[in-house]
């Protein structure tokens, strides 16, 4: 029989269809993760809403918490639904599943602003580096000098999540590695446990595209070695990357990627100050000159207001006010026109 949580709900309850990403995607671990932990903190799937935009990682919300309500927008539009709804309704808990194409290009300024606005809820971005939904364009995050057959040599910087969000003062800011579940995990259940926005930046690598050519798991070879019965496309299947139990305070670890390729992985100390945002900049460009991945919490402030404190909001949601209350009276338009002009 399956175990059931404390308000008699299994695991499978959580769940949504069955995927359909690439075996060995991340992106699976991730949603794996929501599910898990939404199970183990007691949460009705009723009461939560799903957002995303467009891409690999934002079909999220057709394979998790299928009782709960969702909305795939637009692309790079998903702060913006969710900022809609959530203002709306403030007794539920939002979680919005993007890209780093979705957030890091076209969706650069809506991320921006829902970060000022401080929207209560969870932005996770299942970050890739190309843009796996359509052919594997090198995306806003791809390191520079990477190379890949179909796409050439990326000449550019790389934009850095966690950075961006903490210039913008974000009030939550975390980065982890979808192959360490453990961790997912903990980041996930502390940014749902957050009174403002908690952006969290998964580096998700992508078994289709993201890799080098001469790599047996390389699209081209793949399609040199199909049995081709139908005109499909083929991506081989691939164990997903597991870091067991977890990296542990101050860990370095290299992981081995399914094209050859090493990441380093870099836990934060175990007296690192997640409240200092001065100290989690610097932490971040020390990473990059050691050549590591700085995961964990990199930034939080508990204490910072939300967009419900900024527009002072009842607590009785807005879309379950009577009109009567919503609706200005004559008198309040009146004194409110009168205060727009002066003699």
């Amino acid at each position: 029989m399956a175990r059931t949580n404390a308000i008699g709900l299994t695991k499978a309850d959580y769940k949504g269809a069955p995927t359909t990403l690439c075996q060995g995607c991340g992106h699976n671990s991730i949603l794996s993760q929501i599910i898990a932990s939404l199970f183990e903190m007691n949460v009705r799937p009723e009461d939560v809403v799903k957002f995303s935009g467009i891409g690999c990682s934002s079909k999220a919300p057709t394979y998790m918490l299928s009782r709960s309500f969702g909305f795939n927008g637009l692309h790079g539009r998903m702060p913006a639904l969710a900022t809609g709804a959530l203002v709306a309704d403030r007794t539920i808990k939002g979680i919005g599943m993007s890209g780093d194409g979705d957030t890091a290009s076209i969706g650069m300024g809506h991320f921006k602003h829902v970060i000022r606005r401080n929207v209560p809820f969870v932005y996770i971005v299942a970050n890739n580096g190309v843009y796996g939904l359509t052919k594997g364009q090198f995306s806003a995050t791809a390191d520079q000098g990477l190379y890949l057959k179909r796409q050439g040599e990326n000449p550019y910087m790389p934009i850095d999540i966690c950075m961006e969000a903490l210039a913008s003062n974000a009030t939550f800011v975390a980065r982890t590695f979808a192959g360490d579940p453990k961790q997912v995990k903990t980041l996930l259940k502390a940014a749902f446990h957050h009174k403002g926005l908690a952006v969290i930046d998964i580096i998700s690598p992508c078994v289709t595209f993201n890799n080098r050519p001469e790599s047996r798991y390389s699209y081209e070879w793949a399609k040199d070695h199909e049995a081709a019965l139908h005109q499909i496309d083929f991506v081989p299947p691939e164990e997903e990357i597991w870091l067991g139990e977890g990296l542990e305070p101050g860990e370095v670890r290299d992981i081995r990627l399914h094209d050859g390729s090493t990441i380093i992985l870099k836990q934060v100390d175990e007296d690192y100050d997640p409240t200092d945002r001065f100290g989690a900049i610097k932490a971040i460009e020390e990473s990059y000159a050691q050549n590591v991945l700085l995961t964990g919490l990199l930034y939080i402030d508990p204490e910072a207001p939300n967009i419900y404190d900024i527009l002072d909001l009842p607590d009785e949601p807005l879309n379950r006010l009577p009109t009567d209350r919503l609706r200005p009276s004559a008198e309040a338009l009146e004194a409110i026109n009168a205060g727009l002009f002066h003699a």
